[in-house]
Formats: C-alpha cells, sequence, structure tokens
C-alpha cells in the first residue's frame, strides 16, 4: 500500500557530521523510497521471514538516505539519526547487518553487492522461494571486475527475481559505450532507463513483467549545482 511520502529531507538532515556523504544521500533518497514503500515486500512485521523480499545496498558509502527511509518504515526510532556514527549509535558510516534492523549487508567495499545479489537469487531459487533481490549500485561501480561476473551469470541463468538498479549520476570513470543500459543488455538483461526522481516513472520499470530474465533499472540523477 502506498503512503504519504514522510519528510524524508527533515530526516537525513539529521544526520550530521563531515562524513554525511549528502550527495550520495539525496540521489537515491527517491528510488529508495519507492522500492520500500510500493514494490518491495519488506517490512519489520517480516524482517525474518525467509520468503520476504530482499534489498541490498551496494553504495553502502552513503547509507543516510537508507537510514531516514528505515526510520520513516519504522525499522529504526527516528531519535538515533541524532547520533549516527558515535562511539554509540549502531549506525555506522557503513551499514553493519548485524547491528540495523533490516540490513541484508554490511556494505561500503564497493563492487560486491551485485555479485552477493546475484548468489542470494540463487540460493532462493534452489529453494523453490519466489521472494524478489533488488541491489542499488552506483554508476561508478560498475568499474569494478566483480560486477561483469555477476552480470554475466545473472543474464545466463535467467534470474528474473533479480533487480539491479543502477543509480546514473555521471560519477563514473570510464562509462560505457552504448550507455549503461547496454551494458546490460549484451548480456541478456532486460533494461531501462528512467528519471531516477520520478516516482511513478519508477514503479513501472521496477514493476512491469520482465520474465526470463533479470532487470536493470537505470536512474538518471542529475547532479545538483553547488
Amino acid at each position: 500500500m502506498t503512503t504519504a511520502t514522510p519528510d524524508l529531507s527533515a530526516l537525513i538532515a539529521r544526520l550530521t557530521g563531515d562524513e554525511k556523504h549528502e550527495p550520495a544521500a539525496q540521489s537515491t533518497v527517491d528510488v529508495l523510497w519507492v522500492l520500500y514503500d510500493r514494490v518491495l515486500n519488506i517490512s519489520p512485521a517480516n524482517a525474518h521471514d525467509p520468503r520476504r523480499d530482499r534489498f541490498l545496498l551496494s553504495k553502502g558509502h552513503g547509507p543516510m538516505a537508507y537510514y531516514a527511509v528505515l526510520a520513516a518504515k519504522g525499522f529504526l526510532d527516528p531519535a538515533e539519526l541524532d547520533d549516527w556514527a558515535s562511539a554509540g549509535s549502531r549506525l555506522g558510516l557503513h551499514p553493519d547487518r548485524t547491528r540495523v534492523p533490516g540490513v541484508e549487508i554490511s556494505s561500503g567495499s564497493l563492487g560486491h553487492g551485485l555479485a552477493l545479489a546475484t548468489g542470494t537469487a540463487l540460493g532462493l531459487r534452489a529453494q523453490h522461494i519466489d521472494s524478489r533481490v533488488v541491489v542499488l549500485v552506483g554508476d561508478a561501480e560498475l568499474d569494478e571486475g566483480s560486477n561483469w561476473e555477476a552480470v554475466a551469470l545473472a543474464g545466463r541463468l535467467s534470474l528474473d527475481r533479480l533487480t539491479a538498479v543502477v543509480i546514473d549520476n555521471q560519477s563514473a570513470t570510464y562509462g560505457w559505450p552504448g550507455g549503461i543500459d547496454r551494458r546490460f543488455a549484451v548480456e541478456n538483461w532486460v533494461t531501462r532507463t528512467v528519471d531516477g526522481r520520478d516516482h511513478d516513472a519508477l514503479y513501472d520499470a521496477f514493476t512491469t513483467p520482465h520474465p526470463h530474465a533479470p532487470l536493470c533499472v537505470v536512474a538518471v540523477v542529475e547532479p545538483k549545482e553547488s
């Protein structure tokens, strides 16, 4: 069920400090909200249900928007945002799956989330669990070679319960001829490129069927002017 969008900017603003990585938060907040509010079967009530959907934040060095969405959805008390990254807080500069409710992987070292998501989707398939696995990666992460092994494997195994959402804020060093979507399409993924701030476009991209193939959603987010 869709609910009114909370003031996520106000929640993000409660996380202060020099290591805030605010550009990472602002580029991912809309995607995260659409996923948690309208797409994924994830809630505090089913956080330990083997048949829950899985969300993996590969772009883990900028978790402020993630923490804000988790607070808005009841996984965290919003008051915890005020002292994030302190010695006594469980909200670190990188999310820790052993400490933060709702977090599936400990991340921050870029380039690993897509491989972990591919393995998760394979494991669920082996157990005949039809849950969805979504991984959020940054465009610059795609320069990591481990991602391309995961992309090739997922495409060849037709992991249609796997979705990679790539935040394209033009931070990649090398890019790819034909664009990010082409990198996935040549490996048998269904690809969709949308405005990363358009909630309805994101919802449609995530929910339109893509049988027999994994899905890549490229969420284009224009860098904000300083």
